[in-house]
């Protein structure tokens, strides 16, 4: 983790000391679908981590990149911690358990509408390997939860451990997020920024392109497929300077009865995926895209390690 420069100290003996600019890092654990993603993009202020009703949306620590003028807090979005059941699994829990170890808050979040169950009390236990690092309670998703439930879960999650903050908010509303900003940057390190305050995050163009990708082929799937789909980019080349981006990127998935499900009947869901992807990707990018995707099958990837290195896991 990067190393955090320490804040010269400025003025004479006369002189009012300027605030403290602090920064450093913070990442969300929690189940899957707990609103981790949702919350990243509604601090930064922009769409760094992709979102989805589906499991395992989140693959890999993303960081998103928060200005303030009191600090900077990069947030490293991860996976959903759980009980892995294939290699894949591991691999992504891995993930977490690593970004937990190099971070200087925590935040753990249990929706307001869902009570507290045994993956919680999981992922609660896993917190107590990192007994140095600050740890915040977040309740997200208040907006769809009454201010009893929201007062019930609250209370709930107190019992868990002690917690330097307990916050509840809404990412999608907004309610109370710059709250939630503010409070994770006292906590972080006096540190000049470590970032500049143009960067929203350190994913590259590739990366985010195929996240995108992803996201418009996870849309109205059933439960077992998001599990078993990737997505590769072949390339990515603008024609003329300033013009048209060209973009080549592969769907993998596991059997041949899911290259029929993605691709649809004469191809119309593939063309509906390719339509909503380059739409994202064009807002993203802010220039003019052409998308041609290719769906392939590389069996049961999630399994094997080669494939799952091919894959980038």
């Amino acid at each position: 983790m990067t190393d955090r420069p320490r804040k010269p100290r400025s003025g004479g003996a006369d002189s009012d000391p300027l605030p403290e600019h602090r920064a450093g890092f913070v990442t969300f654990v929690g189940r899957p679908n707990v609103g981790k993603s949702t919350l990243t993009n509604a601090l930064v202020g922009e769409k760094v981590a992709i979102t989805s009703s589906k499991p395992q949306t989140t693959r890999r620590a993303i960081r998103g990149i928060v200005h303030r003028a009191s600090g900077q807090l990069i947030v490293v979005d991860t996976p959903g911690m759980h009980r892995p059941r294939t290699l894949l699994g591991e691999r992504l829990n891995a993930v977490v358990q690593d970004t937990l170890g190099d971070v200087d808050v925590i935040g753990f979040c249990v929706p307001a509408n869902e009570p507290i169950g045994p993956g919680d009390r999981y992922i609660n236990e896993q917190l107590d390997s990192f007994p140095r690092t600050r740890k915040v309670a977040i309740v997200t998703k208040t907006d769809v939860a009454g201010p009893t439930r929201v007062a019930e879960q609250l209370h709930a999650v107190s019992q868990l451990r002690e917690w330097d903050e307990i916050i509840p908010l809404s990412a999608l509303t907004g309610d109370q997020v710059e709250l939630l900003a503010d409070e994770l940057i006292g906590l972080m390190p006096v540190s000049p920024p470590l970032y500049g305050e143009e960067a929203v995050t350190d994913e590259t163009e590739d990366d985010r392109v195929a996240e995108l990708i992803r996201e418009a082929a996870l849309e109205g799937v059933s439960d077992e497929l998001p599990h078993s789909l990737a997505v590769t980019i072949d390339e990515m080349a603008e024609r003329a300077p300033g013009g048209v981006i060209d973009i080549y990127a592969n769907v993998w998935v596991e059997r041949d009865s899911q290259k029929g499900i993605i691709i649809g009947h004469k191809g119309s869901r593939l063309t509906e995926v390719g339509t909503r992807a380059r739409l994202e990707i064009e807002k993203m990018l802010g220039r003019r895209v052409f998308l041609k995707l290719h769906v392939k099958v590389a069996k049961e990837w999630q399994r094997d390690p080669k494939q799952l290195g091919r894959l980038g896991f």
